[in-house]
């Protein structure tokens, strides 16, 4: 996915709360494999990607979110998984860097689990989310990989919490079903299989 903002004349950061390496990255991939549908084949995609000298070289070269200025980029994409669960949705530092983006009007792309955020970043005193339509994991699809693994897997559901919300419209698609939704400069994907529709949203956000 990386590949195709490049293609069309684009530029990366990799940027996280914490410094990565393709090596750590290597690691968790090997033993975090989603039970979701072709999760294994998914792993093998991302093993893939960190193999690559090229694309290795974007999360070797991170940097943390607070060396990140807003004025630089034309847009963000906060990546899901399931670790945003803990680094994302108490992260002031993440939740203040979407509300920079989001009121500065760049595109602000958010896939996932990544959403999780958006049930507590504020623009000026108020949810990004408040009067937006936007996505993101769905009960259903974590009511599966609770079951296939047997047990609860996060520590609350997003959709769940989302729709405890006034003023916004949380909507999702069919189960691990592909599903992007832009809302103004607001694109948020619905899980793993919605990446690439959020990321062709993103590209048409910024006309290229």
């Amino acid at each position: 996915m990386p590949t195709a903002p490049r293609r069309l004349g684009g530029e990366f950061l990799v940027g996280s709360p914490s410094i990565l390496s393709s090596d750590s990255a290597r690691g968790r991939t090997i033993a975090n494999g989603h039970p979701g549908p072709s999760g294994r084949s998914r792993a093998l995609i991302s093993l893939g990607f960190i193999s690559s000298p090229q694309h290795s070289a974007l999360i070797d070269s991170s940097k943390p979110i607070s060396q990140l200025e807003v004025q630089d980029y034309e847009a963000i994409f906060f990546v899901g998984g399931e670790g945003p669960m803990y680094t994302f949705y108490d992260n002031d530092r993440v939740h203040k860097l979407a509300a920079q983006f989001y009121k500065t009007g760049k595109v602000t792309a958010v896939v996932c689990h990544a959403t999780c955020l958006l049930l507590k970043a504020k623009v000026d005193g108020a949810l990004l989310v408040k009067g937006k339509t936007w996505t993101g994991f769905a009960n259903s699809e974590e009511k599966y990989a609770d079951d296939f693994i047997g047990k609860r897997m996060q520590p609350f559901w997003i959709e769940e919490e989302a729709k405890k919300i006034p003023d916004t419209n949380f909507i999702v698609s069919g189960r691990f079903k592909a599903h992007a939704v832009r809302d103004g400069n607001l694109i948020t994907g619905q899980q793993q299989y919605s990446a690439l529709a959020a990321a062709r949203l993103v590209i048409d956000a910024l006309g290229v």
